[in-house]
């Protein structure tokens, strides 16, 4: 099922075009990755989402229905990249009165900020203020006030800025067992890395336009070049060449890395090797990183992009 569906989505300021006829769907459970350079449209298209902005054009469906920001946004957390606490309110209160903002009565709430709070091990920041927070420390209270509602949409930009790796892995495992217990969630960051790791599906937005969709999987499968690195019991040997079936692009770690021509297959060059009577102890394709393919896919382009007049 898909919890939230975007239908040729558009949003102009003045006369220039921030999100142009962008389309996407989510299915329940999935995290999905939100890609795009500085400039691209992202945030414009998080604040349609949540309600935030108006759409100019376009439709969003949440739950198979007209997305209605009064009524729905209980079932959303999100997690902006500029952090939205209050430095002067202790850290408890301050969780127990956002819950109550999203629909919690108040021993509700209390009692699920205690188990989160004695979860990411903060019991004694309770009467802390938020000013007094580490960068790291903050982000901690500022993912639990996201989440602690168990909303069905989670968006979380750039969750994981100023944590350790402890704390990263902290973060991470949660985002996993929300998914798993149901909670969908839109993963936005600059590190590809992570989005690698975490995410099921992709998409990836420069100037306004959608230019990318995809599974993880499907994606570095489409952008691949044939590459492959063999283990030989001699990578080195200058009796090593190309062939009819395949380049030699380079050696590393006593590893050849070949290029296998259009019209071959893999099984031609294992073939070659073994008919030299090469000793073969690993074989493996090399698919290109998603940072690979952003770089490829938006090369040229200005991260901090100019807007597009609107024509008609």
């Amino acid at each position: 099922m898909d919890i939230l569906q975007v239908k040729d989505l558009k949003k102009y300021f003045s006369s220039q075009r921030a999100v142009d006829a962008i389309s996407f769907s989510l299915q329940k459970g999935s995290i999905f990755g939100l890609l795009g350079p500085n400039g691209a449209g992202k945030t414009t298209l998080i604040r349609m989402i949540t309600g935030i902005f108006y759409p100019d054009e376009g439709e969003i469906l949440f739950e198979g229905r007209p997305f209605h920001p009064a009524k729905d946004i209980v079932h959303i957390g999100y997690m902006p990249e500029e952090r939205g606490l209050y430095k002067k309110m202790k850290i408890g209160e301050q969780a127990v009165y956002l819950a109550r903002l999203k629909g919690l009565g108040k021993q509700e709430a209390t009692e699920k900020v205690r188990e989160w709070f004695i979860k990411f091990e903060m019991q004694s920041w309770w009467n802390k203020k938020v000013e007094d927070l580490s960068k790291g420390m903050g982000q901690k209270l500022q993912f639990v006030t996201t989440v602690l509602h168990e909303p069905r949409l989670i968006i979380l930009d750039e969750p994981f800025s100023g944590l350790d790796p402890v704390n990263s892995n902290l973060i991470k495992d949660e985002i996993y067992a929300l998914a798993r217990k149901g909670s969908t969630i839109i993963f936005s960051t600059h590190r590809m890395e992570q989005v690698e790791e975490i995410c099921d599906h992709i998409i990836l937005v420069n100037k306004g336009r959608k230019i990318l969709d995809g599974s993880v999987a499907g994606v570095k499968q489409q952008f691949k070049e044939n590459l492959f690195s063999i283990g030989l019991d001699d990578p080195d040997a200058a009796s090593l060449t190309t062939t009819t079936a395949f380049e030699i692009v380079g050696r590393k770690e006593g590893h050849l890395i070949v290029k296998i021509r259009e019209g071959y297959r893999s099984n031609d060059v294992l073939s070659h090797f073994i008919n030299e009577g090469r000793n073969i102890d690993a074989f493996t394709e090399i698919l290109p990183s998603l940072n690979d393919i952003f770089i490829r896919l938006v090369e040229g382009t200005p991260l901090a992009r100019q807007f597009q007049p609107v024509t008609a």
